[in-house]
């Protein structure tokens, strides 16, 4: 080992591509010792205060190795063979401390005044190695996305050919029905306006989505390599804000159908309303604009009788548009007071408004007002909360005016009735 030491130390610039080089090297003789080690290698290892040099080579191998490297060790100091960086082998290698990290190790050898010893340079690969997992659970979770997406076209073709058939059934009725022709002319007339609203909305609300998916699915592709990863992250959001559109679009339509045909049950519960509407409010928080805030004030005892399943629609569906009608650093206040018989709840928004003109309309299926059209939506969602309020026995109002904003105004009774019974 002097004499390797020695001849080593004779050239200053071997001494200085040794230490200055940014990944480990260490030197082995025959016996399994470490006889040099840069600098790099002792931090790697964590033998910053001293030398690896002395150590046994196996002390920076996991102890579960150990019977196997020692064998190998011999055999490659006999018949050595030099070995590349990336030939695909991921090595475990072990710290002072005792902490494992994944490495790759190239190998190579050299013999002086018939001594052998064997050269390896190390590579840390731990960030390599997360990114790859990182890769490949992407790829696991595009997968479930594309199945997801099947299932929501399967479930839209299926809504599509249901609400068709349903239509096709009440122009058949309308035919049929001679003795009543005025009112089946008028009937037909606003099962044909209806088709149409629901023809031009889904051809707008169906395809942007689906087109952000294929689109980015289709970007996905190209983008494979580790620097690309901002990229697919980004392509990935897209995707997943799409199918949440989707999924919301389809949601509308099955309480919709489930209203029609008179599937939707009321389960009254007595619950604490200002907990109740903390919680929808924490939920809402994500869709708030830059500086957008929700105010919650409430007046009375804390405990309703209600549905709280049908409010939680009701309430998430007004909230949704305060947020998404309102602009940036506007406040949304929500008002609630209980007294023995009524519940009153008020959602208030500093939104784009109503215009006058329309507000007659405002709860009618597929209806959305002229001011809206440049923004998306269904045109159910007032429909639906209007339905789902009458099975509450409540009523709702409203006041807007353009440009200042919307007050909706919600009373149902704070205790059980017969209806509910």
């Amino acid at each position: 080992m002097n004499v390797l030491n020695n001849s080593l130390n004779k050239d200053i610039r071997f001494e200085a591509l040794f230490n200055s080089a940014s990944l480990g090297i260490i030197v082995v003789n025959d016996k399994g010792v470490i006889v040099l080690a840069n600098h790099f290698a002792d931090n790697l290892f964590g033998y910053k205060d001293q030398s690896m040099a002395g150590e046994v080579l196996e002390q920076l191998i996991p102890t579960r190795y150990h019977h196997k490297h020692v064998g190998y060790r011999e055999n490659y100091t006999h018949e050595p063979v030099a070995r590349g960086m990336g030939i695909g082998m991921t090595l475990s290698a072990i710290r002072k401390d005792g902490t494992e990290f994944p490495v790759e190790v190239s190998l190579g050898h050299f013999t002086t005044n018939d001594e052998k010893f064997v050269l390896a340079y190390i590579a840390d690969i731990t960030k390599r190695k997360e990114n790859e997992e990182q890769i490949i659970k992407q790829k696991a979770d595009l997968e479930l996305i594309n199945e997801e997406i099947k299932k929501l076209n399967a479930n839209l073709e299926a809504t599509v050919n249901s609400r068709t058939i349903q239509l096709q059934s009440t122009l058949n009725e309308l035919e049929a029905s001679k003795e009543e022709l005025t009112l089946s002319l008028e009937k037909e007339k606003e099962v044909n306006d209806l088709k149409s609203r629901f023809v031009s909305m889904a051809s707008h609300e169906f395809r942007t989505p689906l087109s952000t998916i294929l689109s980015s699915i289709s970007l996905l592709a190209k983008y494979n390599t580790t620097e690309d990863q901002p990229k697919r992250d980004r392509h990935i959001d897209r995707i997943k804000s799409s199918v949440k559109s989707l999924t919301d679009i389809l949601n509308e339509f099955l309480s919709l159908g489930k209203i029609e045909e008179g599937k939707v049950e009321v389960k009254p519960e007595e619950f604490d309303l200002t907990e109740f509407i903390s919680n929808i409010i924490n939920e809402m928080n994500v869709l708030l604009k830059p500086n957008q805030n929700i105010q919650y004030t409430h007046i009375g005892a804390p405990n309703t009788y209600l549905d709280s399943n049908l409010l939680k629609h009701v309430l998430v569906n007004l909230m949704s548009n305060a947020i998404k009608f309102s602009p940036e650093n506007a406040i949304i206040n929500i008002e609630t007071k209980i007294d023995d018989s009524v519940t009153l709840i008020e959602i208030i928004d500093q939104g784009i408004g109503i215009p006058k003109s329309d507000q007659v309309h405002l709860f009618e299926r597929f209806f959305r007002a002229s001011n809206v059209t440049n923004i998306q939506g269904t045109g159910l969602g007032l429909h639906i909360v209007g339905r789902y309020v009458e099975l509450l026995n409540g009523n709702i109002q409203y006041n807007s005016e353009l440009e200042k904003g919307s007050k909706f105004t919600i009373s149902l009774p704070s205790k059980i009735i017969n209806d509910f019974e």
